[in-house]
């Protein structure tokens, strides 16, 4: 499973629809505006994670972080306004991403990063890297991402989870929801704000509430062994922030004889 990197794709939004505030009598109520609720400006953001790696001590010696890619542009503006002067360079999203913009995202910023973070020492073993089943990612023998994945000496390759289990990808199975209540917690008032924001979280989460996530996963691929390949389970809980307080936290979980 260290070999593993997660990738999948994200809204993140400037704001809330709605909004819950507990005010003195006092106080007045806090504004707060936008042109439409129904058009609340928003960001995909392509995520990339693996699991952190910490040694016989428990420091951290690999976050898992590859990196967090807003997919968006940057185009020059065609009039001037009260934020801007025509010509200047404004970030926009890129509205519809379909499989040439995923294929160009993860051949020139996601396996660059990959080569620069990932640890020396396993360089040379294959990478996986798991996506979902949407019909915007690329196949598992795309010439060109198979091209690119092979060079510097690395052996990258994709690979695709199982259909219908988000469960078994460690982004929808905690590190979005993680993250975007850190994104929350601040006010963005345009995309390159939005954009700042989502990524100062990413690199806030902890590595170590990452690594209970995948301990998650762990638990929910033993559910389903147990369910004959059925995603229809409850997550487990394991109370893993006390376990790793009392320095038991398990680096794997075993399952029953009988499942395997």
């Amino acid at each position: 499973m260290y070999n593993i990197i997660h990738i999948d794709e994200k809204w993140f939004q400037l704001t809330k629809e709605s909004e819950h505030y507990y005010l003195l009598p006092e106080e007045e109520d806090p504004i707060r505006t936008c042109k439409s609720k129904n058009f609340i400006g928003k960001v995909m953001f392509l995520v990339a994670i693996a699991r952190p790696r910490f040694d016989e001590q428990g420091n951290e010696i690999f976050s898992g972080k590859i990196g967090v890619f807003p997919l968006v542009t940057r185009e020059p503006a065609k009039r001037n306004s009260v934020n801007r002067v025509a010509g200047a360079l404004e970030t926009k999203p890129i509205a519809s991403v379909k499989r040439d913009v995923i294929r160009s995202f993860l051949i020139e910023k996601v396996i660059p990063t990959i080569k620069d973070k990932w640890p020396r020492e396993d360089s040379r073993y294959p990478i996986f890297i798991q996506q979902d089943n949407a019909r915007t990612h690329i196949p598992q023998d795309d010439i060109e991402f198979c091209r690119v994945a092979k060079e510097d000496g690395f052996d990258i390759r994709l690979m695709c989870q199982l259909p219908n289990s988000p469960e078994l990808n460690v982004l929808d199975l905690g590190f979005f929801s993680a993250i975007q209540s850190l994104q929350y917690k601040e006010s963005p008032k345009n995309v390159d704000e939005l954009i700042n924001a989502v990524e100062r979280a990413f690199e806030g989460f902890s590595a170590r509430k990452s690594n209970r996530i995948f301990l998650t996963l762990q638990s929910c691929m033993i559910e389903i062994m147990r369910g004959k390949g059925s995603n229809k389970f409850k997550i487990p809980h394991m109370s893993k922030a006390m376990l790793e307080r009392e320095g038991r936290l398990p680096t794997q979980l075993k399952c029953d004889r009988e499942l395997v």
